[in-house]
């Protein structure tokens, strides 16, 4: 009964602690809807049969976007706000994993390490020695599963936060980014089978919608500056939430 209720107890604290950095991501965009008066609805958690139990959350925005700063703000403000929530838990729970040695010869799966984790993993157990690995807490896990979301919301293709955010800054030329982006994760499907769900969910977007970013209203206003160094601090967010072998066998 006690390892039942240690069971619960640890479901509880992943349950909780994933649905609030989604839910954080989410409520970042309908919050900057509200701002600018866009229709949009409450967030819609999508469950999935999967090691993480989600495929995430999304809202469905029921008007155009009125201009190029606008489609800026509510793109960036997602991960932005998700960010923010994982960060904390991430550093904060990193003391309740332990390391332990990994047999000579052993075999299984493991989790890629994106560069945000490696150093929280440093600030709490320093160097480790070889041949030993860290067995996270529940809490960590949710960590690193909104890390892996923030980066694949991140990739500039098409109506993805980061084709939002592409748009936005270079407009038109977004779209052979978003090309490009298509055939990365075609080539990273032969790297890792971790890619072929979200290559398979951009295939389908690319069928439906096309490659072209539909266009704001004012498709013309420039962004200016302060918006750009948000942009490179999304560039940042990415790549320290990027792992390119998000779960891979040794």
């Amino acid at each position: 009964m006690h390892l039942l209720g240690l069971f619960w107890r640890q479901g509880l604290l992943y349950s909780a602690a994933v649905l609030g950095i989604l839910g954080a991501h989410e409520m970042g965009h309908y919050l900057m809807c509200r701002r600018y008066d866009i229709d949009a609805s409450l967030p819609f958690f999508l469950p999935f049969p999967s090691i993480a139990g989600t495929l995430g959350a999304v809202i469905k925005i029921r008007e155009p976007f009125p201009t190029r700063k606008a489609l800026f703000d509510i793109a960036v403000a997602g991960p932005v706000a998700g960010f923010l929530v994982l960060v904390p838990l991430l550093f904060w729970n990193m003391h309740l994993a332990y390391v332990v040695p990994v047999p000579a010869g052993a075999h299984g799966a493991a989790f890629g390490e994106p560069l945000l984790f490696k150093i929280a993993e440093w600030v709490t157990f320093g160097r480790l020695p070889d041949g030993a690995d860290v067995v996270i807490h529940p809490v960590v896990f949710a960590a690193w599963f909104g890390m892996l979301a923030t980066a694949w919301n991140l990739l500039p293709f098409g109506q993805l936060d980061g084709g939002h955010l592409a748009h936005a800054t270079l407009g038109d030329r977004s779209t052979r980014l978003s090309l490009g982006t298509v055939i990365a994760c075609l080539v990273m499907c032969f790297a890792s089978y971790s890619w072929i769900l979200p290559t398979l969910i951009m295939l389908a977007m690319l069928y439906f919608f096309g490659a072209r970013h539909p266009r704001v209203l004012d498709d013309y206003e420039p962004i200016g500056t302060a918006r750009m160094a948000i942009g490179v601090f999304a560039v940042v967010m990415f790549a320290l939430c990027f792992t390119p072998f998000p779960v891979y066998w040794f």
